[in-house]
């Protein structure tokens, strides 16, 4: 199959979707690059069609020969304008993403994340690497929180987000009447709580929540969850990956993580 026009709908929608961080009107989503590709393979998530140049085809034969998906070549001229990023590597996928569930999220390991409103890209999609890295059993993106859609934070996940039971969307009162459901401990991460990150009881079922950068932690989490504090020399606070990150090793740690 080939697309030369800068004009097909397809590619227009790929174009609009891939700008925005969005995913198309049938739900699926752009990856870009054959890394994301490559750790989509064999993942929770299935690919459903892949686009290359000639040039790329060529370059990545191997990888697209294990991909059971529709490839369409695209020419250079035309891939630029449907690339999200300045130095695109031609090789893009749209993939379906495979949502979990509240059993998922809460079960397995019962160390859940909760993205509390956090918008920063980066950020968040560390987080996610940091969860799967640290034996997480899932992710939750509260509204208002980043879309997995978005091309930097599926880049900074670096494939963890196609492996890591996640829901996203979810209001706050929906989260938080099924985790009363559960015996999980709820943490919030925040400067000036008053329990020490080392003294929380992590080794236990529970939950870690971050807040956004600009709002911290919502009234309505704060209310709910125990605030953790993780101590530190002339700096005010960290951001929300280094914090998630610490808090995950340290609840690794506990769990006598090696």
């Amino acid at each position: 199959m080939q697309l030369t026009s800068t004009k097909n709908p397809l590619l227009q929608n790929i174009r609009y979707a891939a700008a925005h961080g969005r995913p198309l009107e049938d739900g699926r989503i752009v990856i870009e690059g054959p890394h994301l590709l490559a750790e989509a393979l064999g993942s929770r998530w299935s690919i459903d069609q892949v686009f290359a140049t000639p040039k790329s085809s060529h370059r990545h034969s191997e990888l697209l020969a294990r991909i059971d998906a529709e490839l369409a070549e695209v020419p250079e001229r035309v891939f630029a304008s449907i690339a999200s990023t300045e130095t695109t590597q031609q090789l893009l996928a749209l993939v379906r993403p495979k949502t979990g569930a509240w059993e998922e999220v809460f079960g397995g390991a019962k160390l859940a994340l909760v993205l509390d409103g956090l918008q920063d890209p980066g950020n968040a999609g560390t987080i996610v690497r940091s969860a799967e890295a640290f034996g997480a059993s899932g992710i939750i993106l509260i509204e208002g929180s980043v879309h997995i859609a978005n091309g930097k934070f599926l880049r900074a996940t670096a494939g963890s987000i196609f492996r890591l039971p996640y829901m996203e969307g979810v209001k706050r009162e929906e989260f938080l009447a099924n985790w009363r459901r559960t015996p999980m401990r709820l943490y919030a991460l925040a400067a000036g709580g008053a329990t020490l990150l080392t003294q929380a009881k992590l080794a236990a079922p529970c939950v870690l929540v971050a807040g956004s950068e600009a709002h911290g932690i919502s009234p309505a989490m704060q209310a709910a969850a125990e605030a953790v504090r993780i101590p530190t020399r002339q700096v005010e606070s960290l951001n929300a990956g280094v914090a998630c990150s610490l808090a995950l090793f340290e609840a690794a740690r506990q769990r006598g993580f090696e």
